[in-house]
Formats: C-alpha cells, sequence, structure tokens
C-alpha cells in the first residue's frame, strides 16, 4: 500500500463524511471458508449464501457492527459434505444456526486497516484481528476486503476422521456496505 492510500484509508474513517449507520448488501457481498483436506492434498471451498449485517460509524471514525452468518447456508458445491458441515460433527446449525463476528475497531494500518472484534462460532466467542483493504465508490458505499486464518479447533469443531481435515482454515471477506 503506497503512503497516498494509507492517507486515504485513514480520510475515509476520520473526515466525517462516512460518518452514520451503514447496512451490508448481501447481494454483493461474499463470506467463503478455505480449507485442505485429504492431508493437506485437496483444498476445499465453499461460501456462506447467507449474510447480514449493520454498522456505525462515528463523526471521529470510531466503526462498530455486526455481520451474522447463516451457518446453514454454506455451500462447498457437494451435497454431502455440506449436510456434514451442518451436522453436530462441525457448524451444528440446529443448536447454533448463527456464526457472527463483532466489530470493536477499524484502524488504519500499514495493510490499509486492522479490523479488530469477536468471532462466535457454535457459541464460543474469541477475539481476531485482521488485515483488510477498504475501497469506496463514494460516500455512500464502502467495500472491505481480508482473508482470517482460523483454527476450528477454537471454536469446537474438532471433528477430524483418520486426522484427514486441517484444523488450519481461512475465511475470505468482501463485504459491501451502504449507507442508509
Amino acid at each position: 500500500m503506497t503512503q497516498s492510500e494509507h492517507v486515504t484509508s485513514q480520510a475515509l474513517l476520520q473526515d466525517g463524511k462516512l460518518a452514520g449507520a451503514w447496512t451490508l448488501d448481501s447481494s454483493r457481498t461474499e463470506i467463503g471458508l478455505k480449507s485442505k483436506s485429504m492431508w493437506g492434498m485437496v483444498s476445499v471451498k465453499g461460501v456462506f449464501r447467507q449474510v447480514t449485517g449493520n454498522g456505525t460509524v462515528s463523526a471521529a471514525g470510531d466503526v462498530s457492527g455486526v455481520i451474522t452468518v447463516a451457518a446453514g447456508s454454506i455451500d462447498t458445491k457437494v451435497k454431502k459434505r455440506d449436510e456434514h458441515l451442518r451436522s453436530a460433527d462441525l457448524f451444528d446449525v440446529d443448536n447454533h444456526p448463527h456464526i457472527t463476528f463483532a466489530v470493536k475497531q477499524v484502524q488504519p494500518s500499514g495493510q490499509g486497516v486492522t479490523v479488530t472484534g469477536d468471532l462466535t462460532v457454535r457459541d464460543t466467542t474469541r477475539p481476531l484481528s485482521f488485515a483488510a483493504r477498504v475501497s469506496s465508490t463514494g460516500e455512500a458505499e464502502v467495500a472491505l476486503d481480508g482473508e482470517v486464518r482460523v483454527n476450528r479447533a477454537d471454536f469446537g469443531l474438532t471433528w477430524n476422521q483418520l486426522g484427514m481435515a486441517s484444523m488450519d482454515n481461512a475465511i475470505t471477506v468482501h463485504a459491501v456496505f451502504t449507507k442508509q
């Protein structure tokens, strides 16, 4: 990121133009999941088809908000695998239908911004920070792009037949917010 891009990220948050309430545009947002299976030889990718969220930017540039993912909306394009991901072995969607990320802070950084908050999966909450890029097409739309590394065991997702599946996973985020 160049110095001017860093200044732009900082300016987006601190010039007061983005102050107000924001809503996640579910039709243009994508939350993905990447993992390795078969002892690291096969990449598994999926996307959550149902995502909602909202946020607030204060005049001083403080950011807060929540992104909610319907855990049962996971789609890896393999029906049997999706059903297993939804089962009590993994996401347990009957008892834990949502995955949430509560944003506590967004700060300009050398990577664009650092997003800090709490990720909750299966009623287990862990603090999480990740680097992201912010882009804006004006004062009414902001996009956030990043990748978050998580160990699924930290959230109680420990099923692993014969040790075939990686515990290390990546969550990809492309979140588009529009001003209310």
